[in-house]
């Protein structure tokens, strides 16, 4: 019986949601430059119009739902132990139903003193405002992590990777580093299985099923626990 699951998602698995994703034909980035709202350089010219776009980005994630690739993940827990490493900074795969996920690139829900990036603060699907300050008298910005910045999860997340009995990749495109070297640290001869409408090629000797999360993650989730 396998032992540990670890499952790598990015955007395309929420994107099912409705969250628009940063990279597709009309994504994010089409409509925004990387340099106006995902620097902190961004945040120090123009802290009002980041912080509006990650209260847009926020409000959108309070009327998403998850879907059925995110529930069909969080239904491998009565089966087995389940790790998820996610770039994305939703909370959907939490509202499905997962207990066990890290957050790479950090948390839409959270706020984060900018002087001190350990002062984190639930603040749910609320808009950070200009002036609302930490308990350390500085301003609150989003806990996301931007371009340019450390990523401070990445040491636990490559020391998880060879403990993977299967590894699920789903929703992303394995261009975005560090996290895209993750799957390099497993260990040789675990089954690797990429689910993606786009799947690249370029992972030697993995299962590639072109699905989108919603269908591609129930069938292989239904594979392994029949």
């Amino acid at each position: 019986m396998l032992d540990h699951l670890i499952v790598l998602s990015g955007a395309g698995i929420s994107a099912e949601s409705g969250l628009a994703t940063f990279r597709d034909a009309d994504g994010l980035w089409e409509r925004h430059s990387i340099d106006d709202v995902a620097t902190p350089q961004a945040f120090a010219r123009n802290p009002e119009r980041v912080l509006n776009f990650y209260n847009a980005r926020r409000e959108q994630l309070h009327r998403a739902e998850p879907n059925a690739g995110h529930r069909a993940l969080a239904d491998l827990e009565r089966h087995f132990r389940v790790t998820i490493i996610t770039q994305n900074i939703d909370d959907l795969h939490e509202r499905a139903g997962s207990s066990r996920v890290l957050h790479l690139h950090g948390e839409l829900t959270k706020a984060r003193s900018v002087a001190d990036p350990e002062r984190l603060y639930p603040i749910g699907y609320e808009a950070i405002a200009l002036g609302d300050l930490g308990d350390d008298g500085t301003q609150l910005r989003p806990h996301v992590v931007w371009f340019g910045e450390l990523v401070p999860l990445i040491d636990e997340a490559a020391a998880l990777m060879p403990t993977a009995d299967r590894v699920l990749v789903v929703g992303t495109s394995l261009q975005v580093y560090p996290a895209a070297g993750l799957v390099d640290l497993v260990t040789p001869g675990v089954p690797v299985t990429v689910i993606d409408p786009s799947a690249p090629t370029h992972i030697g000797g993995a299962e590639i099923l072109r699905e989108p999360a919603s269908i591609g993650v129930p069938l292989w989730v239904k594979r392994l626990v029949c």
